[in-house]
């Protein structure tokens, strides 16, 4: 009751529950009763003991969830890190580092782990070393941080400091790490231990079964020129990895340049079921249908190569040496430019230039190449005879027969070599050399024979058997001993890379003398030690025509074993 200003009293009556005399109760409301309705008790007269609680839904509205505070931890961006690090989102990755490490002051190991496999990916070796130094500092019993400084010195090239890096890794190591003896083993065949390094890798294969394991071994066997011991561990390899097409590849190669054609046929048609454009088994399966006058086939192999290398010096260069074997010598020389312009120091592109241009009867020209292939590899006959021939019609007797000379001492398995410089000197008129000349020849025959259980195309045998008797000696070795000639011989007893013959027309003497100056095909030469593919000459029917097929890489480089590890087809 108030006063109301007018002399009296005015008496406000006030809700229940603004006023503070009445006892405020508790009502559990009805889940059938809506929101601000009276309830039923009320209308009718009862209380309730039960207290009046707000619906479920307004509890949950009222209930605020405070933020969690962030914690201050060196690792707290390690996952984000690593997330944009596998995506190979760089430029964030390492904005992210940035911040993660000033935030920590340079002590974050992950954060400089990361950095140190982006800097060796983009080629900042020596950088990424520091890192990972840095990060051994603070976690001196990590294993991964001696492994990725290891890596880094052999990337450095400095094999002795990654041989004691491994060997302290391995110290560290609670039990044997294949990684690490395979990767002892790669830096052993660097510092040319190879005792060590075959320790190494056959222990590693003990550890677990890999095919770069398995590829560093058999490359191992072929430094030490053990052809057979390569072969058996790439066999041994596809029985574990049967699907796996460098395996197939690499074995069938091998296999070509052991004279097994038909167990290397097999393989790289393996490879071909698996990648139809895999291009080094298109070139090696292309080498051998070309050796065997199917020109047309091997044109559509290496038509299907050329579709993913279309720069390839070796392809050009077989693609000219089909087109030299269906006597296309314009298209066979346009070829050979190119492979040329695209290798300008491979001695092969260059010897079969000159071999073209010599079989077209330009001897300048000829000349031109074949010196510019005997500067590139002074160790190899075939070049000097060639260059003795193409001197002899430029009218040089005396650098002709030099060359001769060179060819006869740096090839001593050739038997045309030495009957070439029989009918030059038959021609010149030199008569006692010539005979001897020609008994080197039939001693070589022999040992043709016995090794190759062939004889010698029959061109050749006719044209020593005209020189021999021109010359007044009487000899059976010219007579035909089989029907099989030098290119009908099996794969198994020919050399893998035999090569026809080529006929030049020397200037007659007499007419009883022989007219024809040959050039005799190679027999099989070494790989080139070039690393990482060495180079095998294989043969065509083109006479001393140098075909280039891919050969097993002789490379010893470290094999990737980090997410951020990483053709010239050669013949």
């Amino acid at each position: 009751m108030i006063n109301n200003g007018l002399g009296g009293s005015m008496v406000i009556l006030l809700p229940e529950r603004f006023d503070p005399n009445v006892k405020k109760l508790n009502i559990v409301a009805n889940p059938m009763t809506l929101v601000g309705q009276t309830p039923e008790s009320h209308v009718n007269g009862m209380t309730s003991s039960t207290p009046l609680q707000p619906p479920g839904s307004a509890l949950k509205a009222k209930v605020r969830h405070r933020k969690a505070p962030e914690l201050m931890t060196v690792e707290r961006r390690n996952w984000l890190i690593h997330l944009h690090y596998v995506r190979k989102e760089f430029e964030l990755c390492k904005q992210l580092i940035r911040e993660q490490l000033d935030e920590t002051r340079g002590m974050c190991e992950y954060a400089n782990y990361v950095q140190g496999l982006i800097l060796r990916q983009e080629g900042k070796i020596q950088e990424s070393f520091e890192l990972f130094q840095l990060c051994n500092i603070l976690n001196p019993s990590s294993v991964e941080n001696i492994k990725q400084m290891a890596r880094a010195l052999f990337l450095l090239g400095r094999y002795k400091l990654a041989v004691e890096a491994y060997l302290q890794a391995q110290a560290k190591s609670e039990k044997p790490d294949w990684e690490i003896h395979h990767n002892l083993g790669v830096c052993f065949m660097h510092l040319k231990d190879y005792e060590s390094a075959r320790e190494q890798l056959v222990f590693a294969l003990e550890q677990n079964k890999h095919q770069q394991t398995f590829s560093m071994l058999a490359k191992l066997y072929l430094l030490e020129e053990d052809l057979i011991s390569a072969i058996n561990t790439y066999r041994a390899a596809i029985d574990y990895f049967p699907e796996d097409c460098e395996l197939h590849t690499t074995l069938g190669l091998l296999y070509m340049q052991s004279g097994k054609h038909q167990q290397a046929f097999e393989h790289l048609g393996t490879t071909l079921t698996f990648n139809p454009k895999d291009t080094r088994a298109i070139l090696a399966a292309g080498s051998m249908m070309q050796s065997h006058h199917d020109y047309d086939v091997a044109l559509a192999k290496y038509r299907v190569a050329a579709q993913t290398i279309p720069e390839s010096p070796p392809l050009w260069n077989n693609i000219a040496m089909c087109f030299f074997g269906k006597k296309k010598y314009v298209a066979a020389i346009s070829c050979l430019k190119r492979a040329n312009y695209l290798a300008p120091f491979d001695w092969k592109i260059l010897y079969n230039l000159g071999l073209v241009h010599l079989t077209m009867q330009q001897y300048t020209s000829a000349f031109h190449f074949l010196s510019a292939a005997v500067n590139l590899r002074p160790n190899k006959g075939h070049i000097f005879m060639l260059l003795a021939i193409s001197l002899s019609y430029l009218d040089d007797e005396e650098n002709a027969k030099q060359a001769y000379e060179q060819a006869v001492s740096l090839e001593s398995r050739d038997p045309s070599i030495c009957l070439n410089y029989a009918i030059f000197l038959y021609n010149h008129d030199d008569q006692a050399e010539a005979t001897r000349m020609l008994n080197e020849f039939e001693k070589r025959i022999v040992k043709f024979r016995q090794a190759t259980g062939a004889d010698l195309d029959p061109e050749v045998m006719d044209a020593g058997a005209r020189l021999a008797s021109s010359l007044g000696v009487s000899s059976s070795i010219f007579r035909k001993r089989t029907g099989r000639s030098r290119l009908n011989a099996e794969d198994n007893n020919s050399s893998p890379k035999e090569m026809t013959t080529l006929m030049g027309h020397m200037k007659p003497s007499s007419e009883d003398a022989p007219t024809t100056e040959l050039s005799a095909p190679p027999p099989p030469q070494e790989g080139e030690e070039e690393v990482p593919s060495a180079a095998a000459e294989e043969q065509t029917e083109s006479p001393d025509a140098q075909l280039i097929v891919p050969e097993p890489s002789e490379s010893t480089q470290e094999q990737p074993h980090d997410d951020d590890d990483d053709e010239n087809v050669q013949a």
